[in-house]
């Protein structure tokens, strides 16, 4: 259903625009199928947190990822039940692990030192991790999101080594950690994806 009504949409858009070819048509559509098919799967995430009692946890894990997800990026899953199930699966367990994970200080700061470094190497060799679909290609537009991928972690898991909120330490510690994990080539061979950059530059080598 949200193929068919992303699909109209994209071709209404090139009968408007002719100027647009088709891989700009595409480039478009996947941004259509991502803002139309987040709405119910972000209603439906809510609605199983709130079933399990974490929808205010489930919450602010969400936009406390914003930044660095955006920035860093992850893999995409291929269908969209696939996307809901491995969207609320991340978003409800990073709150569920915050909410019920009681941490010593000692060990807290050393899990935010073990992921400080671990996310600082992974960035340098990933972010940020684009895809087929929506692939980076330029080297200012990669510099810039892997600088502020830099800066966003760094800063996130700094407040919370400083937050005295347990919950939210967490939730930045966990999230950020799993966040991490969806920028690694093992987690692309796992899902089947590709970073889009190299997809790029291997056809534009060919076609040398």
């Amino acid at each position: 259903m949200i193929d068919k009504i992303c699909n109209f949409l994209t071709d209404r858009i090139r009968k408007q625009m002719p100027e647009v070819d088709d891989q700009r048509a595409e480039v478009i559509n996947y941004g259509l199928q991502n803002v139309i098919g987040e709405l119910p799967k972000t209603f439906l995430v809510l609605i199983i947190a709130c079933v399990l009692g974490i929808w205010k946890e489930t919450l602010i894990t969400f936009f406390l990822l914003i930044p660095y997800k955006n920035a860093s990026g992850g893999f995409h899953l291929k269908t969209h039940l696939g996307c809901i199930i491995g969207t609320t699966t991340f978003y409800c367990g990073v709150a569920i692990l915050a909410k019920y994970i009681q941490l010593e200080e000692i060990i807290r700061y050393s899990i935010i030192i073990s992921v400080w470094i671990f996310g600082i190497i992974m960035i340098k060799l990933y972010a940020p991790a684009d895809t087929e679909n929506v692939p980076i290609l330029t080297k200012k537009d990669r510099k810039k999101q892997r600088i502020i991928s830099y800066i966003t972690f760094s800063i996130g898991l700094l407040v919370a080594g400083i937050l005295k909120n347990t919950i939210i330490s967490n939730i930045i510690i966990f999230g950020y950690f799993l966040q991490t994990l969806t920028i690694t080539k093992l987690a692309y061979r796992l899902t089947n994806n590709k970073y889009g950059y190299e997809v790029y530059e291997n056809t534009s080598a060919q076609n040398v």
